[in-house]
């Protein structure tokens, strides 16, 4: 039965939760990210800037659901030390917090009697039986309990960063694993929100999705006017047309502009590099 959250830490889980939801969900494009140099022009990079064939190594193919990698990996020379950065920093921070809180409302591993019988002159001596207690093997092994790095295991962080956000939203929203969890504190429930709403952030300023507006560099293929790029937390790039209705552009009017959004913008940039290159084509005046 899930134990009810109280309702002053329930707006801390919610925020928590969806940041965490956030980094998850692009963390894929960050890790491709740097492998690809910062990009020079507008919309920020997504995921369909790498759809290139995959290096050819098996071990980094394990790490990826399709092409997207999922685990942070050393970069010898990294292209895009924003990015690197950044990954590098949020794993480290949903680490530590996992670890944190783990220690706070994760029941430590049961112990159960281990009967020792040892042998006299090969046969065993029943008098001389002696109990001691050992780990319980499978609630030591659970695989919803959070394992701690020791010297000779990563424990959880053999997992990556998508793993250790999936544990933290369990944590946050009070998901229940029979006894293994009590709910979080309402202060380090603070805690974890506050360090979801920073990786989150440093996620999506590294991929140039933290909210901005940018003047594109070249005009409307359809109408020659100017083009504005806006990007906003959580939310899918835009371009917008300056020149409002007057303008051809087979995408719908948004309050009163052309206005480009999610598979539009595939077609947008089509177009540009088509005018693009009429452009380069035609012979000097």
């Amino acid at each position: 039965m899930t134990t009810p959250m109280h309702t002053a830490a329930a707006p801390a889980a919610h925020r928590a939760a969806v940041d965490l939801a956030a980094v998850r969900e692009q963390w894929g494009d960050l890790l491709a990210a740097i492998e690809q140099a910062p990009a020079a022009e507008w919309p920020p990079r997504d995921a369909r800037d790498f759809d290139r064939p995959a290096p050819a190594d098996d071990e980094h193919q394990a790490d990826t659901i399709g092409r997207m990698p999922l685990v942070l990996r050393e970069h010898p020379a990294p292209l895009n030390l924003n990015a690197l950065d950044a990954a590098v920093a949020v794993e480290e921070a949903l680490f530590d917090t996992a670890d944190a809180i783990a220690e706070v409302v994760q029941r430590p591993v049961r112990r159960r009697p281990s009967l020792d019988i040892p042998s006299y002159i090969g046969r065993p001596a029943p008098l001389l039986k002696r109990t001691r207690m050992v780990a319980d093997r499978a609630d030591r092994d659970d695989p919803a309990r959070w394992q701690y790095a020791a010297a000779t295991s990563p424990g959880s962080r053999a997992y990556g960063l998508h793993w250790a956000a999936v544990w933290l939203e369990g944590r946050a929203l009070d998901e229940q694993s029979g006894d293994l969890f009590t709910p979080v504190p309402a202060r380090t429930l603070d805690d974890l929100a506050r360090v979801a709403s920073l990786a989150r952030r440093k996620v999506e300023r590294a991929l140039g999705r933290d909210g901005r507006t940018l003047a594109l560099d070249r005009p409307c293929p359809w109408c020659g006017d100017a083009l504005t790029g806006r990007t906003q937390p959580g939310g899918e790039p835009s371009v917008s047309c300056m020149r409002g209705e007057a303008c051809t552009a087979p995408v719908l009017l948004d309050r009163g502009r052309r206005i480009w959004r999610g598979a539009e913008l595939v077609g947008l940039w089509a177009a540009l590099d088509a005018a693009q290159r009429r452009g380069e084509e035609q012979p000097p005046a």
